[in-house]
C-alpha cells in the first residue's frame, strides 16, 4: 500500500513539474500572462485548486517578494504535495526560461534587427496583453462585488497607475481596508 502512495505522489510530482514546465515555455510576458493559463491547468482541468484559490494565489502571490509567476508556482505546487510540490513546481515554471535563454543569448543579437523578429515581438506584446485582461475579466468574475470593492478597486487603479504611488503602498492600504470592513461587516452581523 505505501509503494502506491510513494510511486502516486512522484508521479504527482512528475505532473506538477510537467505541467509548470509547459506553462513557463508557452508563455511570453511574465506572471501576469501565465495567471490565465495557471488557472486553466490547475483549477479547471487538473481540479488541483478551485477557482477561488487562483485568486488566493495571485493575492499572496503579488504580496510576496519575487516573481508572480515563481510565487504562484510555489504556492501551488505546496497546495498539491507540500515541499517537494513547491520544489517541482517553481522548478518547472523557471527551467524553460533559463534554457531558452542559455541557448538564444549568443545569437540575438545578431538578430535583433531583423524585421521578422521585431514583428513577432510585436504579435507577443499584442498576445501578452489580451492574455492580462482576460484574467483580469477572470479576477473580476471571482471577486466579491460591493460598494466596498468597487472603491477599493477604482482607487487603487487611481493611485497605481496615475498618482503612481508605490504599489506596495498600494496593496497594503487595500489590505487594512479589506480587514476593518470585515470586522465591522461581522459586528454589524453579530447585532
Amino acid at each position: 500500500m505505501e509503494k502506491i502512495n510513494r510511486k502516486g505522489y512522484f508521479k504527482k510530482l512528475w505532473l506538477l513539474f510537467a505541467t509548470f514546465f509547459k506553462i513557463g515555455a508557452f508563455t511570453f510576458g511574465g506572471g501576469y500572462a501565465m495567471i490565465p493559463l495557471i488557472q486553466r491547468e490547475v483549477s479547471e482541468k487538473r481540479k488541483w485548486i478551485t477557482d477561488e484559490e487562483i485568486l488566493e494565489v495571485v493575492a499572496i502571490a503579488e504580496s510576496t517578494p519575487g516573481p508572480i509567476a515563481v510565487n504562484s508556482a510555489t504556492f501551488v505546487g505546496y497546495k498539491c504535495c507540500g515541499f517537494w510540490g513547491s520544489f517541482a513546481c517553481t522548478l518547472g515554471v523557471v527551467l524553460p526560461s533559463f534554457l531558452i535563454i542559455l541557448a538564444i543569448s549568443g545569437i540575438l543579437e545578431l538578430v535583433q534587427d531583423l524585421k521578422a523578429v521585431k514583428y513577432a515581438f510585436m504579435g507577443i506584446r499584442a498576445g501578452v496583453l489580451a492574455l492580462i485582461i482576460k484574467a483580469l475579466v477572470k479576477m473580476y468574475k471571482a471577486c466579491p462585488k460591493g460598494m466596498v470593492s468597487y472603491i477599493v478597486m477604482g482607487l487603487s487603479f487611481v493611485l497605481a497607475a496615475i498618482v503612481k504611488i508605490d504599489v506596495i503602498i498600494v496593496v497594503i492600504c487595500c489590505a487594512v481596508i479589506g480587514l476593518v470592513s470585515s470586522i465591522v461587516a461581522e459586528r454589524r452581523a453579530g447585532k
